[in-house]
This record gives C-alpha cells, structure tokens and sequence, in this order.
C-alpha cells in the first residue's frame, strides 16, 4: 500500500504542468496556425459577449411568433392607448385627426420593430450562440484533448526509459526470472507508447484540420457582425419612410384646417417672425409690437429711472409678450409695469430673424463706428441708413425718435444716449456669426455698436428728419386712469383722420417735452373735442374697423454733402 502511494506521488511529480503541458501541445503546430490559434479563444469571448448584449436589446419576446411578439411591443401598448383617446374625440378636429394617425403609424412602427428583431435572430442571434456554444468550444476541447495525450505520452516515454534502463541492468547481471519480466514490460510499455503517440498524431491532425477550418470561415463570422448593421440600417429606413410619410399626410390635413390669414387679419405669433413678413400680413408700417410698447412707454415710462435697464418679473412679461403676439387689445394692465413693456420691445427686437438694422449692413456700421472725425462719422452713418430696406428704414426711425425722447427726461430716467445704446445697441444690431445672442458678440462689437446706437440718438434730427406720430395706425388710446388724458374746451367735432404731424395722443405731453412742437401753433381748424363730445373712454387699441388707414412711408433723406465744420472759436 506505501509502495502505491510512493509510485502515484512520483508520477504526479514526473507530469508537467498545464502551462508545461500547452508549450509542448503549441511545439507541435507551424507559425501560421499558432497565429489562428490565438484568435480562437478571443473570438469565443466575443461572440458570447455581443449575443448577450444583443439578447438584452430586443423589446420581444425571443423565439415567439411575428403576432405574438408585436402584442408585446411597448409601441403596440402606446398605439391602443392612442386608439382608445381618440374615441372619445370628434374626428373631425385637429387632435382626433393627429391621434388617429398617431394610432396607425405606432401601429405600423411595432410591425418593423417585431420583423427587425425577427431578422435579428435568425440572421445574427443564432449563428452567434453556434459560434461561441458549439464551433468554436469543440476546438477549444480538441486542444485540451490533444494537451492531455501528449502529457500521457511524455509519461509513458519516461516511463520506457526507465524500463529500459531496468532490462539492460538485468541482462547486464545474468539470464533470470528478473530479466525475462523486464524484457516483457519493456515490449509492452514500448506498446503503450506506440498506441499513445499514434492517438497524438490523429488528434494533432484533427486540431490543425479544425485551425485550418476558423482560418477559412473567419470572414463569415465576421459577415454576421456586418449583417447586424445592415439589418440595423434596414429597420431604421423602413421607420423613416412610414414616418415620413405619415407626417407629410397629417401635415396636410392640419394645413387644411388652420385658419387663412388676410391682411386684416393679425397672424398669432408676432415674435421671431421676419419684420417684411409681418408688417406685409398686418398691412402695417410700424411692428404692432414697436408701436404698442411705445405708445405704452409714452403713457406712463418716461420718467421711470432704469428704463430698459432693470428686469421686469418674468411672470408678467411672459404675460405682456403673449398678449402682443396674440393681436390681444386688453393692455391696460400692463401700462402700470413700464419695466415689463420695455422688455417685451427688447425681447421682440431680439427675436427677430434679421436685426433691425441687418445683417447685410454690419460691416458698415462697425466702420462708421471707427472713424474718429465725427463728421465723417455722420456722413458714414448717413450713408448707410439710406441703404437700409425700407421696412427697417421706417422702424429704426421709428423706435430712434422715440429713443431720443426718452433721452430727453435723462436727468429723471438716468437713461442717456449713452446708457440707452449699451442696452439697446445689441438687441438692434449683430453679426450673422453670433445668431442673435448678445453673448457671442466680442468686446469690440459691442464697443461698435454702442458707439453707433448713441450716434444715431444724438443726430436723431439730422439722421432722421421730420416728426413722427407715434400713434401711427391710429390703434392705440391711454387709459382713463394715467392721468394723461386732458379736458379742453368743446369746439367743433375733430376729423377723424388728424394730420400725419399731428400726434394723437400726447398733444400736451409733446409740446411741454419738444421744442419744435412748442414753436408750432395749434392749427384752428382741427379743435379738440371735449369729454362729454368724445363719448365714453376709448379702449387701449381700437378695433380694426375704426385704424386710421395706412400713412405713406416717410420719404427717405437725401444724402447731402457732408456739413462745413465750424471754427471752434466761433
């Protein structure tokens, strides 16, 4: 029994190691093959990964039937949660319609899904799982099968050696029962050793036949990693194209139903729309959101410090800029918030698609901004306004009067030329470049801008001549309760169009605030009615039937000469 036990001990010794084991198994195969050899076990690995995780990306069910498996399908769910809504709407309208094919086209969508995932597994899922469960683990087996019989034949020739050592030292000594029995186990160990290493041989053979076979079938394995993009691109173009096609059908369908606009009829959305596109779908000449926070800030903004500056709260502009954008007329409300209106001319200024004074012009501004002689800078300046588009002409004339009065009351205000270009200046003018964000401007832009947006209030009379009436449609009246709203005499009933020079809501307000108003006197013929004349108080905006019509666009200046510097000592 201790002699078994000795003899095991010393065999196990005698075996080499697994690592021992592999070199011996490897001495056996060329460089070609151990090159495939080392692909095996990594490609095991990435094929058992990838199947996984592709397993983990279906929404289905694996293996079930193309209907079994669209029921399933979270898109499927969202389509009879759609089928059911818009039941319990009217087909007709807008929503029941864009439900309805909202229904069809998630519908549609869990079909592709169920045959893309069906392709999946037949085409990409199944041939994986064979790689790295079936093809590849036999190689892997015969290798280790193949590393065994050679450990066994190493012990065997270890063994023949000993043995053959015994037999010679026995025939060495004298004929004898000993050496007669080494004799014997010498043949049938020499036996063992044949029988072994034939076994080696096949299995060798067998090994570089199955290396040889993954050598030819890599570009195969690798063609169903390519399938699954292909069908992966196949699913994503038939999704595309139902898409595509059911929105172009429920756009139309919604075009339909939405309203026409006329000219008479505002177009909801003001804000972010192109200023020609606007004033053309109003028969405008001024934006209707311009004019009403002008005429709102003449009311009741003038002499409120910051104007411009300071935020107004976020609730109430929102509120102010949904109203000017619906075409709405209740304004009262808001002629109490001066900061509030003031943001909303920013905001609208801001999100318009071109600047006001475009994009088309920026160089030559930014270069009348650089000249250093001021009346070069004013010919500069002059120059340019009159290539503005005619639109923009109108509205930066416009909104520059109304900026040069408000500068008027500065020692009240603080709002100077100056302080009025730095809050103004970018949300008037920017760079293609910067796409309308004050942000993206660099220093010396803005620098520019401002230097520009000054001069031009500063010369607002030689930029711009001619007086402007701010209450250019005829639209807007001041609330009752501002207090701006003055009593005179009763005379004879007021046409009901004044003059273009005439503003109609701030007669006094303008001649106590503009000199040129204060040296014209009142015209005799056009008399101011009395309250109890003019009827019950006029609302902020008048209804469409009452707009005075459109004023011709004021005429453009020419382009004089440049004016003859005085002496200074004159």
């Amino acid at each position: 029994m201790m002699k078994r036990q000795f003899n095991r001990m010393r065999q196990q010794l005698s075996h080499p190691s697994a690592t021992t084991r592999a070199q011996e198994a490897t001495e056996l195969l060329s460089e070609d093959l151990l090159q495939i050899e080392q692909r095996i076990e990594p490609a095991k690995r990435a094929a058992h990964s990838v199947s996984k995780r592709l397993q983990a990306c279906l929404q289905g069910q694996c293996g079930s039937e193309m209907d079994k498996r669209v029921k399933k399908l979270p898109l499927m769910a969202l389509s009879m949660a759609m089928a059911e809504s818009f039941k319990e709407l009217d087909t007709e309208s807008s929503l029941g319609k864009a439900l309805e094919m909202g229904c069809c086209i998630q519908s549609s969508l869990a079909k592709i899904v169920a045959e893309f995932e069906i392709d999946l597994e037949h085409y990409v899922l199944q041939p994986l799982n064979k790689l790295s469960e079936e093809e590849l683990p036999i190689i892997l087996k015969r290798k280790k099968t193949l590393q065994k019989l050679i450990s066994d034949w190493n012990t065997i020739k270890s063994r023949l050696n000993q043995a053959a050592k015994s037999s010679s030292n026995s025939t060495g000594a004298g004929a004898g029962p000993g050496a007669s029995s080494a004799a014997t186990k010498l043949e049938i160990l020499k036996e063992e050793e044949e029988e072994v290493k034939r076994k080696v041989e096949q299995c060798k053979d067998e090994y570089m036949a199955d290396l040889y076979h993954f050598s030819t079938k890599e570009d195969i394995y690798a063609s169903y990693f390519i399938k699954l993009l292909e069908i992966q691109a196949q699913y994503h173009r038939q999704s595309l194209e139902s898409l595509d096609s059911a929105l172009a059908e429920l756009r139309e369908s919604h075009r339909q139903t939405e309203p026409s606009f006329t000219t008479d009829t505002p177009v909801a959305g003001y804000y972010g729309v192109s200023l020609e596109t606007h004033l053309k779908s109003l028969g405008r000449e001024i934006a209707l959101p311009i004019e009403a926070c002008v005429m709102m800030l003449l009311a009741s903004g003038m002499k409120e410090e910051g104007l411009f500056r300071l935020a107004a709260g976020a609730s109430v502009l929102r509120k102010l800029k949904s109203s000017l954008a619906s075409g709405s007329n209740a304004l009262e409300e808001f002629y109490s918030d001066p900061h509030a209106v003031a943001g909303a001319l920013k905001s609208y200024l801001r999100e318009l698609p071109q600047p006001l004074m475009t994009f088309e012009l920026y160089d030559e501004w930014v270069k009348a901004a650089s000249l250093k002689d001021i009346d070069s800078r004013l010919q500069s300046l002059r120059d340019t306004c009159s290539r503005l588009p005619q639109d923009s002409y109108n509205n930066l004339r416009y909104l520059i009067k109304f900026l040069a009065k408000l500068a008027e009351h500065q020692e009240v205000n603080k709002m100077t030329p100056s302080n009025i270009a730095i809050v103004l200046g970018p949300n008037l003018l920017w760079s293609q470049q910067s796409r309308g964000d004050p942000m993206q401007l660099d220093l010396a832009s803005v620098s520019s801008i401002q230097v520009v947006v000054e001069a031009l209030i500063q010369n607002v009379d030689t930029l711009f001549p001619g007086e402007v009436d701010f209450n250019v449609s005829g639209m807007f009246m001041p609330p009752t309760n501002t207090g701006l709203s003055k009593a005179v005499p009763e005379e004879e009933p007021t046409p009901a169009t004044p003059p273009a020079s005439t503003p109609t809501l701030l007669d006094g307000e303008a001649t106590s605030r503009d000199p040129e108003a204060r040296s014209q006197p009142t015209s005799p013929g056009l008399p101011r009615p009395s309250p109890e004349a003019a009827g019950p108080p006029a609302p902020v905006m008048t209804d469409n039937a009452t707009r005075k019509g459109k004023r011709p666009a004021p005429a453009r200046p020419a382009v004089p000469p440049p004016p003859v510097a005085q002496p200074r000592g004159a």
